[in-house]
């Protein structure tokens, strides 16, 4: 597998968890016990860090060999 073929799963599996996150919102705004609230903020919670380095990586492997191209300090040794 290349590093483009790795970009475009980042990013495949990047839109997918937007449209979770989207979807639990939603559900959040419309929830009205308390506890089930709880529940999908801390879901969302757990989520949004994961979307962030999806898009991170997705970037990355898609651009790696590109001269002058900034790396994030993140996924640098």
């Amino acid at each position: 597998m290349t590093l483009q073929q790795i970009s475009k799963e980042y990013a495949y599996s990047a839109r997918l968890l937007r449209t979770r996150l989207q979807c639990l919102r939603r559900a959040l705004d419309q929830e009205e016990d308390p506890a089930e609230a709880f529940q999908l903020r801390q879901r969302i919670l757990t989520l949004e860090p994961i979307l962030t380095q999806m898009n991170e990586l997705a970037e990355l492997t898609a651009r790696y060999y590109e001269r002058g191209y900034w790396r994030n300090e993140k996924y640098t040794l």
